[in-house]
């Protein structure tokens, strides 16, 4: 809607965009007139969408309809379509949602019978659907580490505010889903022989790389700075190459310099040291 408050989620995206084809029918219908009709939807829309659940009392946690809205990109002449899928994505941020915060904030924003509601919604739908999965992923204050490994420098899109028609910032990544899983294959192969122990770091990369292969092969992959443009600034956005940081890293240890690598990686999460904090800021 024009003249409305811009709301803004501290929050990075990865997204998977699927060829049309890769859709079985009705939805392959659906997503063609959809794409055809011209709807642009932006991160704004969902964010709007899905915060209006919070205003009644008691609040709806996940919608109670799926929703029928996606992104859509031109790849090459191909539609690709990546779904919102709200009401997955909501229950999938319900379950972790309730170990960061205390029990008695949790309650008070969300009340106990209205997150058991959620939870026995979800495991009925599950048992219908146990093969569904989301798009999108979601991280706030922050990128993973691990969503760097997918992607390379040289498809840094960063676009300042201001230019052209553009009201706020862009900073993203785009690649195709076969060099995605190519870099995921690489990482883990590097880590696994130059780490006794990569714990976390090896194991969000193999999730990762789990995830990607639920799609199609000529999909595209998007890792988009989404909310974290808003807190970061120009400067620091423009500075901001974190994936050459990342390839720095992966690439020394391949070679055996452990100490390259460090640099490499403490450059890395100063940088995302210094924004996460920023959530602790008055």
């Amino acid at each position: 809607m024009s003249g409305s408050p811009v709301v803004v989620p501290y929050a990075a995206y990865l997204r998977v965009y699927e060829p049309l084809a890769a859709f079985p029918e009705p939805e392959r219908t659906h997503w063609y007139r959809y794409a055809a009709a011209g709807t642009c939807r932006t991160a704004q829309d969902e964010l709007r969408q899905s915060l209006a659940g919070l205003v009644p009392v008691p609040p709806i946690a996940v919608p109670v309809h799926e929703s029928a809205d996606a992104f859509v990109a031109d790849i090459g002449g191909v539609t690709h379509i990546c779904p919102w899928r709200t009401r997955l994505r909501g229950w999938l941020a319900l379950e972790t949602f309730g170990q960061q915060l205390a029990p008695p904030v949790l309650d008070a924003m969300l009340p106990p019978v209205v997150r058991r509601q959620a939870a026995a919604d979800h495991e009925s739908w599950r048992e219908r659907n146990p093969d569904a999965r989301p798009w999108i992923r979601t991280a706030t204050w922050h990128v993973p580490v691990r969503w760097f490994v997918l992607v390379g420098d040289d498809e840094r899109e960063y676009e300042p505010a201001g230019e052209g028609e553009r009201k706020e910032p862009l900073l993203r990544y785009r690649t195709p889903m076969v060099q995605a899983r190519r870099r995921v294959a690489r990482g883990l192969r590097v880590l696994k022989d130059a780490l006794d122990d990569g714990g976390p770091l090896i194991d969000g990369l193999v999730d990762v790389g789990r995830w990607l292969e639920e799609f199609h092969p000529r999909s595209l992959v998007e890792l988009d700075y989404g909310g974290l443009v808003h807190i970061m600034g120009p400067e620091r956005l423009a500075e901001d190459r974190s994936a050459a940081d990342v390839a720095e890293g992966l690439a020394s240890l391949r070679e055996g310099d452990s100490a390259a690598a460090g640099v490499a990686y403490e450059r890395l999460t100063d940088r995302w040291r210094a924004v996460r904090e920023l959530q602790f800021s008055n």
